[in-house]
This record gives structure tokens, C-alpha cells and sequence, in this order.
């Protein structure tokens, strides 16, 4: 019995050991910025001349890289850039034909389109507004124009000094936010001490939960459950309003929201 306990405890620290060396690594992240910066310098290309088609943080084989994409004039250059380091990993330029050249111009996802697109950088400026952050406080790690269901969106992601995530979604024409979600990937709730070891009512949680919500009520909340995760006590629930739903996780004791997601509904 005492073998298996150490067992345990050896396992949790070596859990907690690869949690800290996986946030000393993200802290490390150039960033998707930097990692532009150094793609730009190494093809002699001022970023006012480059369409960007892909800026996003990968990993393969245990490396972390940032891919780098950007068309300039019918070519097309592709880097590969170490996470932490910024050496490039691999680079490819090639000759892309019209028709790729045309879409690469017209999903322009850093400069301002001729048809007054939301360019990369202003959605990226409408996610920070939203989330109350600046841009010199987070690491993006995602800036992406994709379609979806032939609809096209730019894909937004980053996470701040502390390690909560961020995700967004914004519509290129209009820099309407379609959905975004909070995630706090940190989250480690303290111990409970035996004067603090009481539970929020769920009646709190959803108070909590519906002043995220501009005059949402109690009324709105359509899903609801009480959960636990690793012992620890948590609410779930969905809240609807007109258009959109959201949902959401609360801590069932310090009543901190763990997780937030929005998304429109579909009519």
C-alpha cells in the first residue's frame, strides 16, 4: 500500500514537472509577430509588399516552428521558423500561378483590401478590444484567414502572460465576431483550507454566469448541471439569448469562470 502511494505521488510530480516545462516553453515563443519579422528580413521583403496566407504556430516531432506564408509579385514564400529560437528550419520559394496569385491578392489578410476588407491586423485589434487586452501583453500564436463552409473567417489565437487562451473568429467583410472562446489553461485552484471549503449555491453561479450576458436573466440559462473534474466541483450550463448561445464552466467554489464559448445561432 505504502509502494502504490509513492507510486501516486511520483506520478503527480512528474504530471506537474511536464505542466511547468510546457509553460516555460510557451513563456519562451517568439511570437507570431517576431517569427513574420524574421521570415520578411530573410526574403528581402518589406511587409507592405507581402500578402500573407498562413502565420501560425505548428508542431511536429516534438518541435514547435511557426509556419510563415506570404505571396509577393507571382512568388511564393514558405518558412518554416523555430518557436523559441527564431533559426529558420526550412524555406521554400516558388512561382504561383495566376489564379493562386488573384485569390492570395484578394483574401489579403494584412494589407486593406480595394473592397474594404477588415484586414488580419484590425481583426486581430477587434479580438484584443473584446477580450480587454493589448497587443504588447499576449502572444499570438494563430492569425489565419480560412473558410468554413464556404464561408470565409479569419481564426485568431493567443494567450497572455499567464497562460489563458484565447480564440476568435471574425468575419473579413464586416469584423463581426462570430464566436470566441476563453479558456484558462492554467487553471490551478487553490488548496482548500478548512475555513474555505465551502461551495458556491448554484444560484450564485448563475448570477455569475448571466452578468457575462447583456441583460441575459436567470430565465435564460437552458442548460444546467453540477460536475466534478478531478473532485473538484464545477457548473456547466448553456445561455441562449436572440442570437447566440453561450457556454460556459464556473468553478464551484471560488465561482472563477474556467471557460467561456459563444457561438451564433444558426436560423
Amino acid at each position: 500500500m505504502k509502494y502504490l502511494g509513492r507510486l501516486t505521488v511520483m506520478a503527480a510530480a512528474a504530471w506537474m514537472m511536464t505542466g511547468c516545462v510546457q509553460q516555460t516553453k510557451q513563456a519562451e515563443y517568439l511570437g507570431v509577430d517576431a517569427a513574420k519579422a524574421i521570415a520578411l528580413a530573410a526574403a528581402d521583403i518589406t511587409e507592405s509588399d507581402a500578402v500573407f496566407t498562413t502565420a501560425e504556430l505548428e508542431e511536429k516531432n516534438g518541435l514547435s516552428y511557426y509556419e510563415i506564408d506570404f505571396t509577393v509579385g507571382g512568388q511564393e514564400y514558405d518558412y518554416d521558423i523555430d518557436a523559441i529560437s527564431g533559426k529558420i528550419i526550412e524555406n521554400q520559394t516558388k512561382a504561383v500561378d495566376d489564379t493562386a496569385a488573384n485569390e492570395a491578392t484578394t483574401a489579403n489578410t494584412t494589407n486593406a483590401a480595394s473592397d474594404g476588407q477588415v484586414t488580419l491586423e484590425e481583426a486581430k485589434e477587434i479580438a484584443l478590444n473584446h477580450a480587454g487586452l493589448t497587443a504588447d501583453g499576449v502572444t499570438f500564436i494563430k492569425g489565419k484567414l480560412e473558410r468554413d463552409d464556404g464561408r470565409e473567417k479569419y481564426d485568431i489565437e493567443f494567450y497572455t502572460s499567464d497562460f489563458k487562451e484565447y480564440d476568435y473568429e471574425i468575419d473579413p467583410q464586416t469584423g463581426e465576431i462570430l464566436s470566441y472562446d476563453y479558456d484558462a489553461e492554467d487553471y490551478a485552484p487553490q488548496k482548500l483550507s478548512t475555513g474555505n471549503s465551502s461551495a458556491i449555491t448554484e444560484a450564485k453561479a448563475k448570477e455569475i454566469a448571466v452578468a457575462q450576458v447583456s441583460g441575459a436573466t436567470v430565465d435564460d440559462i437552458r442548460e444546467w448541471e453540477a460536475d466534478y473534474d478531478d473532485g473538484r466541483l464545477e457548473y456547466e450550463g448553456k445561455i441562449y439569448d436572440a442570437d447566440t448561445e453561450y457556454e460556459f464552466t464556473i468553478d464551484g467554489y471560488s465561482g472563477s469562470i474556467i471557460s467561456w464559448e459563444t457561438e451564433p445561432l444558426r436560423r
